[in-house]
């Protein structure tokens, strides 16, 4: 095979990054164990059970238990099968907002759940009396966002549980990009701040573990039992899982990073990020474009439609919120340097385009 994998140096839309180096040759070592399989592989499911730990410790979680997933899609999906299979009811709701991850949506599809997706406020968290309005004695699962997708924003995490706590539904927080750069911030997001149940959180994004390693932490260990099922032909009887087999890559990666990086090398990371966010919507506010203030290294800007193309076509890999703004996630891998280029061409297409207005399509 003569392929070649994607550079990052272009790649400014990804919330994965390029692994840390100990990450890395962690991942290759372990690439063909097993997790799912603990008897036969109990040295990749003692590092597991080292990596919740370490992922308690950075949520807030003391007596942590869960897993490492494929990722925050699969670790949503379980959240939500998790208070699916608690209810009490045979039509159970879950409520988010319009931020929280499509994910949701397909768990709601996957599970037969209805999703009740409640607008946001002017800040682009969740609206909280909507929410209020939402829930009901049906409610299974009240969603909180700390670090959406899109804008990089954090949901009032404390208000949000007592809202689900109201209504006896659990409360799971999607911290699956945010986790790691939020305990540098005065934001309150975890376990601690609040009544949480359920929290996604992945290495492999802002963590700079390899792919696939996402995190499912709960705060209960019967909450686990929920999700599992006899495995008879293997050693462990039992496996709360929901991809089965997975490979050991991520789990090592994981460990071998966290190891590095926290805390202060993840803060260090946080500040360059956070610093190079704030340089890039000044520097294209200056540039008279409208710009969303950037609460975590999330950049989103009203470009017209036809410079957008442009930069996709001269090779950037860049993205568009819901709204249709330009989105910059400013990930590890993305230096000033980087961002200085793309600004540079950005300034190279926009004076070939005909005259037009921020924002057009």
């Amino acid at each position: 095979m003569q392929a070649e994998p994607q550079a990052f140096d272009r790649v400014l839309s990804s919330m994965c990054t390029d692994p840390h180096p100990a990450a890395r040759e962690a991942a290759e070592r372990f690439l063909a164990t097993n997790p799912g399989d603990p008897g036969s592989y109990p040295t990749v499911a003692d590092l597991e059970d080292e990596v919740i730990d370490r992922l308690g410790e950075i949520a807030g979680l003391a007596d942590p238990h869960g897993y490492v997933a494929s990722g925050g899609t699969e670790a949503n999906i379980q959240a939500v099968r998790i208070s699916r299979n608690r209810a009490e009811t045979e039509t159970p709701n879950v409520v988010m907002s319009e931020s929280g991850h499509f994910s949701f949506r397909k768990a709601a599809n996957l599970l037969g759940v209805e999703l009740r997706v409640v607008p946001v406020d002017d800040d682009r968290r969740i609206d909280l009396a909507a929410a209020q309005e939402a829930v009901d004695e049906e409610t299974a699962l009240v969603v909180g966002v700390a670090g959406s997708t899109e804008y990089g924003r954090v949901d009032p995490i404390p208000a949000l549980g007592g809202v689900a706590e109201d209504v006896g539904a659990l409360f799971h927080v999607d911290a699956a990009w945010g986790g790691f750069v939020l305990p540098f911030t005065d934001h309150e997001w975890h376990f601690s701040h609040a009544a949480v149940d359920t929290l996604t959180i992945d290495p492999h994004k802002m963590g700079q573990a390899a792919v696939p390693a996402g995190g499912l932490l709960v705060r209960d260990d019967d909450l686990l039992d929920e999700l599992a099922v006899d495995t008879p032909y293997l050693e462990s009887t039992s496996q709360a899982t929901l991809t089965g087999t997975r490979s050991g890559a991520g789990v090592a990666s994981a460990v071998a990073a966290i190891d590095e990086l926290w805390p202060d090398g993840y803060h260090a990371q946080y500040e360059r990020s956070q610093e190079n966010a704030e340089w890039l919507a000044r520097e294209l506010r200056n540039r008279s474009y409208p710009v969303v203030e950037p609460e975590l290294p999330i950049v989103a800007a009203s470009v017209p439609g036809s410079l957008f193309e442009a930069l996709r076509m001269d090779g950037w890999r860049i993205s568009r919120t819901g709204a249709n703004e330009l989105r910059i996630v400013c990930m590890p891998h993305v230096t000033r340097e980087i961002l200085e280029t793309f600004l540079a061409d950005f300034d190279r297409l926009e004076s070939r385009l005909p005259a037009s207005v921020p924002g057009d399509d």
